[in-house]
């Protein structure tokens, strides 16, 4: 059996110009957020727990609790609203598809019983109210000409529902059933966030004009705004209301997070002003924020989440991928305790620290950010290749780089795989491959056909490379040149990877027509048959350090864990593993393994025998 001990949940997906949307639950202290098609759940007393809801067709733009934190409301660019609960197999409520297009906001009704949207109606409505059990529309919301970015719903009774948007406008409705009251055009640039207080006696409008306008919560009219004196110098994209309803805190383009007290009659002025570490650059723009019982949270556009316990002290800082993950690598020699931090990879070119037990350890800033497709760590270096023709080596020091040196090998590398001790290098090419020693050409071996996978052996003698003709050939290194042994035939797709055992005993395999060998390095014989239990191709493959388990994932979203004693049909299988496919895997201890796939997500599994 397999256990989920904990789950390194991905970034929430951003785009510049636009605020994101962090809902939470007080009493769970839980928030959402969306990354793709996938809604995450994570608790904000141990970052460390999370769960993630699939169930969406399409890319997830916004998720919301019920007032009672039973049921969760998300939505996606397709219009769909999907209502599933929060406990136990996320069972579906309901499907509804309110608008023709993207949704941008949601919010529920403070008795749970209705449900407002609003977003991109591709012509048709912008705004929509409805329902949560049955859909059944309440009200007409005529008055917005574009995209509506944000909408809220008043907490108290009498119930009213106001929204904003690209139009420069802020629309008051009166109901149920709901019907338009009156519109604000005092900013002068996109309305981004609208948000009542809780009491429900005022609400607040923040837009790219770097403004905040507050209003009467019960009849719409302007009452005040947010000072300029200490005020943003940004767009501002977010704000969340303290619990009492006598603070506000906002997010912006400046980088800043700033805390407002609103005085009785209806002005703001900063008391406090949060400046959260980040990474450099635009990315540091902060782009959503929540306030949940006295903890403020903030995210930036470069998904890093920073977490105030209190207001006057120093944030937690936590993040992820963004991005699909493509590789696993253990960095061994830098343990930290008793735990061997792992690295991640993600196409798009960020690499993020993990340390088992303690999770994000932080992202490793490289100078030359290109993208990468294979992925290696060993002795204080990261060597990457991505979709040119450049293998790039960069010396690691915690979570910086120095200068990045790179190789231009001719053709797009394939694969990659490295003897350390002789700072040997192998990149597998459509053409062949080509020996690296000391990150200077040695020579190019011609094959005659696409090399899609390799391994060198841990002593440096011999090399597997597998081809997209399926076939496994063995080649001795003689004095820097590849000189073929053997031939090895059973597979019926082209091989996907290739990894000896860490004893050096045995080498696994396994190809786009789902069947993963373990062969005897010695005599080339199947060693574990009918390795045959995914539905689709075997992406990566990882060997326990003791030689005695393999894991395999695969695009079927599962990992199975073969125990090399025992026969193939006592797998142990996790089903689900990852959203959209298994992409990494790699042990960090004898019964635990990582995975990372296409959710963007890193997870740590206990293995145990069944």
């Amino acid at each position: 059996m397999a256990e989920l001990i904990e789950t390194y949940a991905c970034a929430p997906t951003t785009e510049r110009g636009r605020g994101i949307l962090i809902s939470g639950d007080p009493k769970s202290d839980s928030i959402l957020y969306t990354n793709n098609r996938s809604v995450v759940i994570r608790s904000l007393a141990n970052p460390l727990q999370a769960s993630v809801y699939g169930e969406h067709s399409h890319p997830v733009t916004v998720a919301r609790f019920s007032p009672n934190g039973e049921w969760v409301a998300s939505a996606d660019v397709s219009g769909v609203v999907r209502v599933w609960g929060t406990r136990g197999d996320r069972a579906l409520k309901n499907e509804f598809r309110p608008l023709s297009g993207r949704i941008d906001d949601l919010q529920w009704s403070p008795d749970g019983q209705r449900i407002v949207v609003s977003g991109d109606g591709r012509g048709k409505s912008f705004v929509r109210a409805f329902m949560w059990d049955t859909g059944t529309t309440i009200g007409e919301f005529d008055g917005h000409s574009r995209r509506v970015l944000s909408c809220a719903f008043k907490p108290t009774r009498p119930f009213r529902i106001v929204t904003c948007g690209e139009d420069f406008l802020v629309n008051f409705y009166e109901g149920p059933p709901f019907k338009f009251k009156l519109s604000s055009r005092e900013h002068s640039n996109f309305v981004n966030c609208v948000r009542f207080s809780p009491d429900g006696t005022k609400f607040i409008t923040v837009s790219s004009d770097k403004k905040g306008l507050i209003y009467d919560g019960k009849t719409g009219d302007k009452i005040g705004e947010l000072s300029s004196e200490n005020g943003h110098t940004g767009s501002i994209y977010a704000l969340s209301w303290s619990p009492d309803s006598k603070h506000v805190l906002t997010v912006s383009a400046d980088k800043t997070a700033k805390i407002w007290e609103i005085s009785e009659d209806g002005n703001g002025k900063v008391t406090k002003t949060l400046t959260p570490p980040g990474i450099g650059g635009f990315e540091d723009m902060l782009i959503g924020c929540l306030w949940q019982n006295s903890k403020l949270l903030t995210v930036s556009l470069g998904g890093l989440f920073n977490l105030y316990p209190e207001p006057d002290k120093d944030p937690i800082t936590f993040s992820g991928h963004m991005k699909s993950v493509s590789s696993l690598c253990c960095v061994n020699g830098e343990e930290s305790g008793n735990e061997i931090p792992v690295l991640s990879a993600s196409y798009d070119g960020v690499i993020v620290r993990w340390i088992p037990g303690s999770g994000f350890a932080g992202r490793v800033l490289r100078n030359e950010n290109s993208q990468i497709k294979c992925f290696l760590v060993s002795d204080g270096e990261i060597i990457t290749s991505a979709y040119d023709n450049k293998v790039w080596r960069v010396p690691l020091n915690g979570n910086s780089c120095g200068d990045a040196e790179s190789i231009d090998i001719g053709t797009q590398a394939k694969d990659l795989s490295l003897w350390p001790a002789r700072k040997l290098l192998l990149v597998g090419t459509d053409s062949g491959v080509t020996l690296l020693k000391d990150f200077k050409p040695l020579s190019v071996a011609k094959l005659g056909f696409a090399v899609t996978a390799l391994a060198v052996s841990p002593d440096a003698t011999e090399v597997v490379v597998g081809g997209q003709d399926g076939k496994l050939r063995v080649f001795a290194i003689e004095e820097g040149v590849l000189k073929e042994q053997a031939v090895v035939e059973k597979h019926r797709g082209a091989i996907t990877v290739v990894k000896y055992s860490p004893d050096g005993a045995m080498f696994a395999s396994a190809d786009t027509n789902r069947e993963a060998v373990v062969w005897d390095r010695v005599t080339r014989e199947v060693k574990l048959k009918n390795m045959l239990y995914h539905t689709a191709r075997i992406n990566c493959l990882a060997w326990s350090p003791d030689s005695r388990l393999i894991a395999t994932g695969s695009l079927d979203t599962t990992v199975i864990i073969y125990e090399l004693e025992r026969n193939a049909s006592q797998r142990v299988t996790i089903k689900g593993a990852h959203l959209g496919g298994v992409y990494g895997l790699t042990f960090v201890g004898a019964d635990r393994l990582v995975s990372a796939g296409e959710d963007a997500c890193v997870r740590v599994w206990k293995i145990g025998s069944e």
